[in-house]
């Protein structure tokens, strides 16, 4: 039996209508192909998978492409007074290594979230929960990463040691432009063209898109599957390990402040961006973010034609274990499910009962108020 893999579980005890949404008896056959017991052929991953791989392919050859293109817009700037006093200090600190380098920001942000993914495997034992856990990942961490780029492209901003790159001219007889012309373009610098691009494309942070894009997923992915906000008054600590790639995701943030490689505002701005896609990616590919009776179950394709249930049943089909817990009667145990205001699904409860699991309960939920 190999790490994703269940015990199947009996079909005389399957139930209509619970699970994923496979109710009739001919859909049964190809509930097979998306199923928490069933690691699939590779044939069938492959068919679900190929156009995520050729959208990966395609965003991340526009990704590069724009990464690697001259700014685009021509920025004017005031460089001294005509005491020499230099106007903008803020942007005349000195050229300075990256503390964390972007490989390592986007090392820490992907390869860390699926370390831990896998390890968490162990108890989870679900194929298709790595799955959609690690090609939500990408999901965020590959669309947010082309969005900042063409935000750098398109807008940019003066990095802090912009001034020290530029080495503009100060002497001789300088054109200016603007009211008594005394703004000036990239022509006066007489710097490294390379380092004078990279200079004018500060806004946003691609350090703190990346390491919030990728870090927040994962705390996102802890809270379902740890069950910190639950059911239950869990130990300190799980709100400590749902905090960690917080932590580390701000620590990378923050550390651009230090070498002075970026604004304040272009960290914030990064942030906003990563944690943007981190929720999206993740709603995209698990039933829920916050309602913790479905934030666990990861979402089919809906290749044969069906989506999720979000039923309070167990069932051959259900997802009730895809959890690394066992407290409170979470994967499998004897927990009842009752909801919690906010928590709750708003179309209520259609039947009563209380049954296996945390997902006790011989009624159906409807979906609309999920989130």
């Amino acid at each position: 039996m190999g790490p994703f893999s269940r015990r199947r579980a009996d079909p005389a005890t399957t139930t209509n209508g619970r699970g994923h949404g496979h109710h009739h008896g001919e859909k049964r056959a190809a509930a097979t192909d998306y199923h928490i017991n069933r690691r699939p052929t590779f044939g069938m991953w492959l068919r679900t998978v190929w156009l995520d791989i050729l959208t990966m392919a395609a965003l991340g050859a526009v990704g590069l492409g724009v990464y690697q293109a001259a700014p685009a817009p021509t920025r004017s700037f005031p460089i001294v007074f005509q005491d020499q006093e230099i106007v903008y200090p803020q942007f005349a600190y000195p050229l300075r290594k990256n503390i964390i380098p972007i490989w390592l920001a986007a090392l820490l942000a992907s390869v860390v979230p699926i370390f831990i993914i896998l390890c968490l495997q162990i108890r989870i034992r679900s194929f298709w929960d790595a799955n959609n856990a690690i090609l939500g990942l990408l999901y965020s961490l590959i669309n947010a990463a082309v969005f900042q780029v063409f935000l750098k492209w398109l807008i940019g901003g003066l990095r802090p040691h912009f001034l020290a790159v530029c080495k503009p001219r100060t002497t001789g007889m300088l054109q200016g432009n603007g009211f008594r012309e005394v703004m000036f373009t990239r022509t006066v610098c007489t710097g490294d063209e390379k380092e004078i691009n990279d200079s004018l494309e500060s806004f946003p942070s691609g350090h703190s898109t990346a390491a919030f894009a990728g870090l927040i997923f994962l705390s996102l992915y802890l809270n379902a599957k740890l069950k910190v906000f639950s059911n239950y008054a869990p130990h300190m600590w799980k709100l400590t390990a749902l905090y960690t790639p917080v932590l580390g995701a701000t620590l990378i943030a923050g550390s651009l402040t230090i070498d002075e490689y970026h604004n304040w505002y272009d960290v914030v701005a990064g942030a906003i961006i990563g944690t943007m896609f981190a929720f999206s990616a993740y709603r995209m590919m698990y039933a829920a973010v916050w309602d913790f009776r479905f934030n666990h179950v990861p979402l089919p394709r809906g290749n044969v034609g069906t989506g999720f249930w979000y039923g309070l049943g167990e069932g051959e089909e259900g997802w009730g274990t895809a959890v690394a817990t066992r407290n409170a009667g979470w994967g499998g145990g004897a927990g009842k499910m009752g909801g919690a205001p906010g928590d709750a699904v708003g179309a209520g409860v259609m039947g009563a009962g209380v049954g296996t699991g945390t997902h006790g309960g011989g009624g159906v939920f409807r979906g609309e108020n999920v989130v």
